[in-house]
């Protein structure tokens, strides 16, 4: 800690933490309003609420292909899932905002968000469906037995339970997407990271800003973790 805190020291690095405050809320005309790392943070968070949003329908979707009698349905979801789970984010990223991003007029924030939504989306679809496909054969019979049709078996049998038990993946599936917005910096979104790489490229403070970054992102991930955490233990308690 004394290593961090501290002035300049046997590594030859002078530390200047006095000078980050100002990044995270500075006074301008007698009040004060929010640093560019703060506007940076919002703007992630905004970025990965709509993603985590569509993530969710993208996946579940994907999961109700896959498990259709269609053959159609079952292959595109298929080729969707193995495409996007094998090849690089980044490498999705670029293709949708600098290929199809001039073709279709899709914006830089708009292409973040689709390319976040995909990407996660795949993995939460086979997260989604191996909670489905864990439903015991007697739930989707009792279903059958009281006149429920497919629709409503999903809706009031099968999806109520298989989301419960697949809560704590889903939530390592968020994380991964909120420290995965942090490549969207690299088209030029003004996200906590691009903000962070503007401010060191100004003030040199390399270790003080990304020592900084790396800790908003860890409180908004704990966050989550604990908001999950409560989330299940309500879902449990009303399970009993």
């Amino acid at each position: 800690m004394a290593f961090l805190v501290g002035g300049e020291n046997g590594s030859g690095y002078h530390w200047q933490w006095y000078r980050v405050s100002r990044y995270l809320v500075e006074r301008a005309d007698g009040r004060l309003i929010w640093g560019p790392l703060i506007q940076g943070l919002g703007l992630t968070l905004l970025l990965s609420g709509i993603s985590l949003v569509l993530c969710f329908l993208i996946g579940l979707a994907a999961a109700l292909l896959r498990l259709s009698h269609s053959i159609v349905a079952r292959s595109a979801s298929a080729f969707y899932t193995e495409f996007i789970r094998n090849t690089p984010l980044l490498v999705q990223l670029f293709f949708i905002y600098f290929v199809l991003g001039p073709i279709f007029n899709i914006p830089k924030m708009t292409s973040a968000v689709l390319a976040l939504s995909l990407f996660e989306g795949a993995y939460a679809g086979e997260i989604i469906r191996s909670g489905i496909t864990s439903i015991q054969k007697g739930q989707w019979e009792a279903a059958y037995s009281l006149g429920l049709d497919l629709e409503q078996t999903y809706r009031w049998i099968v999806l109520p339970q298989a989301i419960r038990r697949v809560l704590p993946p889903l939530t390592s599936q968020a994380v991964s997407l909120i420290k995965d917005s942090s490549l969207v910096s690299a088209i030029a979104v003004a996200d906590l990271t691009l903000q962070g790489q503007i401010i060191i490229a100004d003030t040199f403070l390399t270790f003080e800003i990304w020592f900084t970054v790396a800790a908003m992102y860890l409180i908004v991930t704990t966050s989550l973790s604990f908001l999950s955490s409560w989330v299940e233990h309500r879902m449990d308690g009303r399970g009993r």
